[in-house]
């Protein structure tokens, strides 16, 4: 009698092994291994092939392929439309994640508000009762006419009712507590959740309906689940805000159909979620005014110019090492600004504790920031507060020089708009300066002249 074949993979990654052991090798997980027929995983895959409703296709010419825009509609959140690129696309599948509790069910079912006015839209919850989500929609202020809910979480029950059901459009709530029953492994495994994924993705581009995805995270802050799960779908948001703050940053990580890093910018409150149309002016209120260790620097997200507040605190350090944190900021990168300003611009930073903020829970990456760091941590080690109507945009070098930065004639539109007077950039500049009416630039070529001229 031959002998069943059988492979190992493992639960977390997803990497596959010819024989068990304690400890995965390609992700370091212990005790993750776990054994499966070889003929139920090809089984399987060929399930999952078969849940495409599409016909048979051939291969076509590229010249025979029609290449129309695509259709999309509007989802009734403009800054949710912002980073899908203009709205949502028919037949996409758009992948939501996010930390738990950070409103990602609030705002899919805020949307369904707007999308039950000429769509019909299902509705599938695996993780609440059709009775809860009722009371959720009634605080919420949604009537629900044309939404259908259907709390489930078997694969292929979701698969029966929409090919039932035929909505427009499909929001799965979340994709970990959906399972295959042919799958011998646990609902938000590896192996569960990639093959979810893919019969989802057969409904959309078989049947064109747009799906919406809710994912959650694991606690090293990345989606749960294979890697290949941000593959499969045609755009990645993640949903991101700190737990004491009511504002949400929407941020596009992926998308097919528009441009990457944009984000959206929403307020969490009763009513669920309000939409912040200009973020530099809701990230600017409350600015306390002649303090030190403060200053504006405008930062692009995506082709979005957003002003956030970067604040300093150095006090004499009470133990032989000094402290050092960031909040909003790259730990590292300040580590090294706070250098530069030690060695190039004569402040002895190193026997103090540095103390670095962003206000709002904006999380800044671009070196264009780098100046309005310097002078925050300058103005706050001689105590001297910076102008309040000015803003520092420059990225620094080692060496101290100023070096441009990108899209700079769209910052300072934003600078002005928001109405500072005096701007802070490097001398040195690429392309030409369009200088808005009513600002005053103050050009400078190292931190040096920078911290001379305003502290």
């Amino acid at each position: 009698m031959a002998k069943n074949k059988t492979v190992y993979y493992c639960t977390q990654c997803g990497n596959e092994t010819p024989k068990w052991q304690g400890r995965c090798l390609a992700c370091g997980a212990w005790n993750t291994i776990v054994e499966q027929p070889a003929a139920a995983a090809e089984s399987k895959k060929k399930a999952g092939g078969s849940l495409s409703t599409s016909p048979l296709r051939k291969p076509r010419p590229m010249d025979d392929v029609e290449a129309t825009d695509e259709l999309r509609f509007p989802t009734g959140m403009s800054e949710l439309d912002r980073v899908l690129g203009g709205g949502a696309v028919k037949g996409s599948l758009v992948l939501v994640g996010g930390a738990p509790g950070i409103g990602k069910s609030t705002l899919m079912l805020q949307i369904c508000n707007s999308l039950c006015q000429f769509a019909s839209v299902l509705y599938v919850s695996g993780e609440e009762s059709e009775r809860q989500i009722k009371l959720r929609a009634q605080r919420l202020g949604i009537s629900g006419q044309g939404l259908y809910l259907y709390s489930e979480t078997n694969l292929d029950d979701v698969v029966a009712a929409v090919e039932e059901q035929k909505p427009d459009i499909l929001i799965v709530d979340s994709i970990q507590t959906v399972y295959n029953g042919e799958s011998n492994s646990s609902p938000g495994s590896v192996a569960q959740v990639k093959e979810c994924t893919m019969t989802l993705m057969h409904l959309a581009k078989g049947l064109g309906i747009t799906v919406f995805v809710v994912g959650h995270i694991n606690k090293e802050g990345s989606l749960a689940g294979p890697k290949v799960l941000e593959h499969m779908v045609d755009c990645v948001l993640h949903f991101e805000g700190e737990e004491h703050n009511s504002y949400r940053i929407l941020r596009a990580a992926k998308n097919r159909f528009g441009a990457t890093n944009e984000i959206g910018v929403f307020e969490m409150g009763d009513q669920g979620l309000s939409q912040v149309p200009n973020p530099s002016e809701a990230l600017l209120s409350g600015r306390p005014q002649n303090t030190p260790g403060s200053c504006v620097t405008c930062v692009m997200e995506g082709v979005r110019p957003v002003l956030a507040e970067i604040q300093a605190l150095l006090t004499p350090s009470a133990y032989g090492t000094s402290r050092r944190s960031c909040n909003g900021f790259d730990y590292n990168r300040a580590m090294m600004l706070s250098a530069v300003l030690e060695k190039r611009g004569g402040l002895m930073v190193s026997n103090c504790d540095v103390y670095v903020n962003v206000i709002g829970g904006l999380s800044i990456t671009e070196p264009a920031a780098d100046l309005a760091l310097i002078v925050a941590l300058a103005s706050s080690f001689r105590d001297k507060p910076v102008p309040y109507d000015l803003a520092a945009i420059g990225e620094v070098g080692l060496t101290g020089e100023l070096r441009a930065v990108h899209a700079l004639n769209q910052r300072l539109s934003e600078v002005q708009r928001l109405g500072f007077t005096k701007c802070l950039i490097p001398a040195r500049h690429s392309g030409k300066l369009v200088v808005p009416d009513g600002l005053q630039l103050i050009e400078v070529h190292n931190i040096r002249q920078a911290i001379a001229v305003l502290v």
